[in-house]
């Protein structure tokens, strides 16, 4: 059976955490984890790695595991966002945090709102005090991140277009031809592009996709992502392992219609 190039990054939440679901999504084409540390505790992380452990022993597969700090968050009756009067991207929380994935021996650490590389070294400096050796991914989703991208780029060790919250910072219609710039100048520095959010929201309810939602994941392809992200659909959708099973399927058709060589800098 065929596989995408391009991986495929899930979000781990309470409908996907048991071991039998999580088996289903690796066979489904999971490559990487994600856990959004802005949400639920340490306990509950450190029995959800354990499994992603065993599980990688049981099926004979590496599988990364990505862990997202918090930042600066503020909690609104809307949701949430960032602290524009932080002066840093990591926290105190996000350092204790960091301890804790080294300790657990995660592969990547992301920085939520970052806003320019001084984010980056700032984490990894925390990173080599806990002797850890884990890369950084810099989520860019903040207006000040696209003016500081360059340097962003080439201080971390992969990227996130976390459309989201980026959607709340600068207008929506200009986020396809953002995201477009962001994979060039990342493809032109060997860095993995990790396009992520709302990718398949159609698919958090129902068990059939939105057909905006399916070419959304093709043309992220097309434009060179290295990998693509599902977040509430696989965390706490009612459909996470159908979500995965489409994604493979949007991904490969994409990757069946590239021309030339398809060059993927893999997480």
């Amino acid at each position: 059976m065929r596989h995408s190039k391009a991986q495929i990054v899930a979000t781990i939440g309470p409908t996907s955490e048991e071991e039998s679901v999580l088996r289903k999504m690796f066979l489904e084409q999971v490559d990487v984890v994600r856990l959004n540390f802005s949400w639920g505790d340490i306990k509950t992380r450190a029995e959800q790695i354990k499994r992603f452990r065993h599980l990688e022993k049981e099926l004979g597969k590496k599988i990364p595991i990505i862990v997202d700090l918090p930042g600066p968050r503020l909690q609104d009756d809307g949701g949430h966002q960032y602290n524009k009067d932080a002066s840093s991207a990591i926290t105190a929380r996000d350092e204790e945090l960091i301890k804790f994935a080294i300790d657990q021996g995660v592969d990547y650490i992301s920085v939520s709102f970052v806003s320019s590389s001084d984010d980056i070294e700032k984490c990894r400096t925390i990173v080599e005090k806990f002797s850890g050796n884990q890369k950084i991914i810099a989520k860019i989703e903040r207006a000040a991140a696209l003016q500081n991208l360059d340097s962003i780029i080439e201080k971390a060790d992969a990227v996130m277009i976390a459309r989201g919250d980026l959607g709340n910072e600068i207008p929506l219609e200009q986020i396809p031809f953002v995201q477009a710039d962001i994979i060039k100048k990342c493809k032109a520095k060997n860095k993995p592009v990790i396009t992520a959010t709302q990718m398949l929201t159609s698919m958090v309810k129902s068990e059939t996709p939105s057909r905006a939602d399916v070419t959304d994941i093709v043309n992220a392809i097309l434009e060179g992502s290295d990998a693509v992200m599902l977040s509430e659909e696989t965390a706490e959708g009612e459909y996470p392992i159908e979500a995965v099973e489409m994604m493979e399927r949007s991904v490969l058709e994409a990757e069946k219609h590239m021309k030339g060589d398809l060059k993927i800098n893999p997480l």
